[in-house]
């Protein structure tokens, strides 16, 4: 790893002065399969606010020099919509006992260099520094394997994720809705989860 490479951490407020370029980066990388996000600046920014607003909220983010190349986020639980929460409710799962994974983006020039593994420690370390956390989770979107936007030689992260510790919830779906690039309006998208018990 390049020794221009730095990491910083936030909580709650401190993600502030850092949200427009997280918008940017946001926009930047989820355009790409398989999440094909047509993103707007103001909606990000204004999503962004989840965090900023949580004093349990987590940031890690990772600069070359000055330029912020990558990001991982991580909340509480109870701070996240219905729509993330309702998935554990139906299974039996207690909102409190659980720390949600945002998402985890990076440029790709820097992919492969250890980076998503690093990503995965720190989140899962700060959640441990909360004693109500038992179990971590995040949720990928679902695509046909014919999908005619996967690029060639395109491999999903199932197996990385694994790698990490965590364990496909097929009981456990939901929907999110986003404009695709080739889409005139919004539509839902299936949200598979994993988890995985950390205390």
């Amino acid at each position: 790893m390049s020794s221009s490479i730095t990491f910083k951490t936030c909580v709650g407020v401190e993600i502030i002065p850092f949200i427009p370029q997280l918008a940017e980066l946001r926009i930047e990388i989820f355009r790409d399969f398989p999440y094909l996000y047509d993103g707007s600046f103001a909606y990000e920014t204004e999503y962004l606010k989840t965090y900023s607003s949580c004093s349990k909220a987590f940031c890690a983010l990772v600069f070359d020099g000055d330029v912020l190349v990558g990001a991982t986020t991580g909340i509480p639980l109870p701070f996240e919509t219905n729509e993330v929460k309702s998935p554990f409710a139906k299974v039996g799962i207690s909102e409190l006992d659980v720390f949600y994974f945002g998402e985890s983006i990076l440029k790709k020039a820097y992919r492969g260099s250890g980076i998503g593994i690093r990503f995965f420690k720190l989140r899962e370390e700060y959640a441990l520094s909360l004693p109500e956390t038992r179990f971590t989770t995040f949720c990928g979107v679902v695509r046909p394997e014919n999908h005619p936007s996967m690029p060639n030689k395109y491999r999903p992260l199932n197996v990385f994720w694994e790698r990490m510790g965590y364990e496909k919830q097929d009981a456990m779906t939901t929907f999110f809705s986003w404009k695709d690039l080739n889409e005139q309006s919004e539509s839902p998208k299936k949200m598979q989860f994993w988890m995985k018990a950390i205390r």
